[in-house]
């Protein structure tokens, strides 16, 4: 007797997942958890603790760009790709990955661009923005490096169009953890050849 409950279930999270991503599509929420909550509230499902994970909401939210915004979607990714470009050659030294979602196409006009850089020297990537008169918020982040929890530095700027661009700074040793996927940590050339095609 428990199936059809389960294909209920699936279908309400498959309904939250749409829903959560038109909101991220169409009135630029860029946290996931809100925009899941909200679309919770809107089905009258508030109080489910079945929501979509964040990969289905992406999916979601790829199918109404496609469906929706074929015709301005594509322009603000490449623009965002392009200042990501840019940003990574400027921190080219620091061996900077592109991550989130200007790397895997769900971003809007609203959303930030995420790098990784690497430097074993955590005073480096901080004096390099000093050095170059960049302004920029400084802050910590938390990340697991090698099984456990670390907390690194953390700068967010912003671009000259206003596009926010936060940057952690990992040690080293993680360029070569080999937890990185092209489809989810892209370098400079990768970015490149995004952009190329």
């Amino acid at each position: 007797m428990g199936k059809p409950n389960t294909q209920r279930r699936d279908l309400m999270r498959e309904q939250l997942a749409h829903l959560a991503a038109k909101l991220m599509a169409e009135d630029g929420i860029v946290d996931h958890a809100f925009a899941k909550r909200k679309a919770a509230r809107q089905l009258g499902a508030a109080d489910t603790q079945h929501l979509p994970s964040n990969q289905e909401v992406d999916e979601a939210l790829h199918s109404y760009r496609l469906l929706y915004q074929q015709d301005s979607h594509p322009g603000i990714l490449y623009q965002l790709r392009e200042e990501a470009l840019d940003a990574m050659r400027l921190f080219a030294t620091f061996h900077p990955y592109l991550t989130g979602s200007v790397l895997s196409g769900t971003a809007g006009e609203q959303s930030d661009i995420n790098l990784m850089l690497f430097s074993d020297d955590e005073k480096a990537v901080l004096l390099f923005l000093l050095k170059h008169n960049i302004e920029f918020e400084d802050n910590e982040w938390i990340t697991r490096i090698g099984g456990h929890e670390e907390t690194v530095p953390s700068y967010t700027m912003t671009s000259e169009s206003g596009t926010q661009i936060h940057i952690i700074v990992l040690p080293e040793n993680a360029l070569h953890s080999g937890s990185r996927h092209p489809e989810t940590h892209a370098d400079i050339a990768a970015v490149e050849a995004l952009l190329g095609d």
